[in-house]
């Protein structure tokens, strides 16, 4: 029961992916074999959101709709394979990962001009 509820979750997130990662932050992969796309909006989110993830095919998939919406994308192999491990979709990102996220937050601001706004 619970892995097929698993199941048609991922099913309806993969439905929403193009629009979750067009939406995204930043997308950290694992340059050919892992992607996970963060959101994060310090007024409204206690911490990165995870809203797409992906693995091989998929995770190519992620990067090239990233790539057309002008998203970052960031090489960050030991974060991606961690994310994609122990982070679901819709779940924001554990505090362990906070000290990688913000050397990768802060590269994706500079890149983009987007202002840091601590709370």
């Amino acid at each position: 029961m619970r892995s097929r509820l698993r199941q048609r979750m991922q099913e309806m997130m993969s439905r929403n992916v193009v629009q979750n990662v067009q939406q995204a932050d930043v997308v950290v992969t694992n340059p050919t074999h892992f992607a996970v796309a963060l959101k994060y909006d310090p007024e409204t989110m206690g911490a990165p959101t995870v809203v797409a993830k992906g693995q091989d095919e998929t995770a190519h998939r992620i990067r090239r709709i990233a790539g057309e919406a002008e998203v970052a994308v960031i090489e960050n192999k030991p974060l991606a394979r961690a994310l994609y491990a122990e982070v679901e979709v819709g779940d924001q990102v554990p505090e362990k990962f906070y000290e990688a996220l913000v050397i990768v937050l802060r590269e994706v601001y500079r890149m983009t001009g987007k202002k840091v706004v601590y709370g």
